[in-house]
């Protein structure tokens, strides 16, 4: 009868080993999505803005052109003034973009802080009361 219960208690403790590893397991991936979350949103980010610095090198550019080009005759002035203020407005535009998505993602890992904070409540309901280790586990 002995060896029945240390099988018993063995296979119990192995359960609880897998339960335990499966728990990591599963905090480990959200943890890795949301780092890779981080990660283009950072790229994205980066790519707005230094496409936005670019069009506005390049209305900095017309802005000169114009300017040269104000005491000529024609309509060449409101087609480069109009280049000028799109290219300057869709400029401005991307790297007001860029910024807002490298400022605007509030804290790193909140999931996942968030499921280790849940299962720390509950591991600790559990220690303290065996009919609230019953209702966490069902869910």
């Amino acid at each position: 009868m002995s060896e029945a219960s240390g099988t018993g208690l063995l296979g119990s403790l192995r359960a609880l080993a897998d339960a335990g590893l499966e728990l990591v397991q599963t905090r480990l991936a959200l943890l890795g999505n949301e780092l890779e979350e981080q990660k283009v949103r950072v790229v994205e980010g980066l790519v707005l803005a230094l496409a936005g610095v670019l069009l506005l090198v390049v209305a900095s550019v017309l802005l000169c052109g114009f300017v040269v080009m104000l005491f000529w005759e024609g309509y060449r002035l409101a087609a480069l003034g109009v280049i000028t203020v799109a290219f300057a407005a869709v400029g401005g535009w991307l790297v007001a973009s860029g910024r807002q998505r490298l400022r605007g993602s509030g804290v790193p890992f909140q999931a996942s802080m968030d499921e280790l904070r849940k299962d720390r409540e509950a591991i600790s309901g559990r220690g303290g009361n065996g009919a609230a280790g019953g209702e966490g586990a069902g869910q």
